[in-house]
């Protein structure tokens, strides 16, 4: 809820804005607790939603004694074999329950659009929180209803969310509704290999174009670093659209790499027309016009150094 603030939902539109990205349609989940809460009676009806009474400490505990009896860590669903007694005596004690989704023991499988053939065993995995005990919901339930509903056709997403899938086709059948196709891409990194946190300042989105860099660069260095084409300049979004092809893309993480991003901008400089940057010049205190900017523009790194030969 402390991230959930008016101010970082229009932070995240003005960084897609800049990007070149305008949304067709806007959905706010606070908006939209009733249909969760709809979803989640009918699954409780169906026995898919249990509830559940164990304290964090004390599903920490049962992990390390799993753990070392060397059985995986997964949780041994107790909670299904309390009686209407039972969980009156816990709620007599103040606690609350957290509601879990039961899983199918099975494998299961979809043709991911990156990574072909794709299976997960669910009975390898834990049967996921989607209520918490205060009520509110976790990312899982939240966003499967939201696809249902919105129609959503095509998830792509980074390839830390493959086994989250698994749980989603699940509770897209529950539900009754049609499962999206799915593609996982591979995700960016930082020169180094280490994982590109969006909590990184100086490369976020706002840090960038602080920094004077062009959209066009960060957007093609960011999706062609990932595929078998070579990094090039982009004029806009569908030029880059046109280079995508999501069977295409590597397995390997894609380097995000800081000096590769000044080499490709510069590039992009080099080929903007006066059009594109007068208005800028002109905050800036440039003159001279067009023939002013074709004649600097060769020597530039960053649109703002036309401030120094200007």
């Amino acid at each position: 809820t402390e991230r959930s603030t008016l101010e970082f939902a229009e932070a995240i539109a003005e960084d897609l804005a800049w990007l070149g990205i305008v949304p067709d349609r806007v959905v706010r989940q606070s908006d939209r607790f009733a249909l969760y809460a709809d979803v989640a009676e009918r699954l409780k009806r169906d026995g898919r939603l249990y509830a559940c009474y164990e304290t964090a400490d004390e599903l920490e505990r049962r992990r390390k004694r799993q753990l070392g009896r060397g059985q995986p860590p997964i949780y041994d669903r107790a909670a299904l074999k309390l009686t209407a007694e039972d969980k009156a005596a816990l709620e007599a004690q103040g606690r609350k329950p957290h509601w879990r989704f039961l899983l199918e023991p099975r494998t299961v499988t979809w043709t991911d659009l990156v990574r072909g053939e794709s299976h997960v065993d669910c009975a390898s995995l834990s049967d996921p929180v989607l209520v918490r005990e205060d009520g509110t919901y976790l990312y899982t339930l939240p966003s499967v209803v939201d696809d249902a509903d919105c129609g959503v056709t095509h998830v792509i997403r980074g390839e830390d969310h493959v086994t989250n899938t698994a749980v989603q086709i699940q509770i897209f059948e529950a539900m009754g509704a049609a499962v999206p196709v799915f593609a996982h891409h591979n995700l960016l990194t930082t020169a180094s290999g280490e994982g590109l946190s969006k909590r990184l300042g100086h490369l976020s989105l706002r840090g960038l174009r602080d920094a004077g860099i062009e959209p066009q660069a960060v957007a093609a260095l960011a999706v062609l670093v990932g595929t078998s084409e070579a990094v090039r300049p982009v004029s806009g979004l569908e030029e880059l659209a046109g280079f995508v092809d999501l069977a295409h893309v590597s397995r390997a993480p894609a380097k995000f790499d800081e000096h590769e991003l000044d080499t490709l901008n510069a590039k992009l400089v080099h080929t903007l027309p006066f059009a594109a940057v007068a208005e800028r010049l002109a905050a800036l205190g440039v003159g001279g016009g067009e023939a002013f900017w074709t004649t600097v523009r060769a020597n530039l790194a960053k649109v703002g150094d036309a401030v120094d030969w200007w």
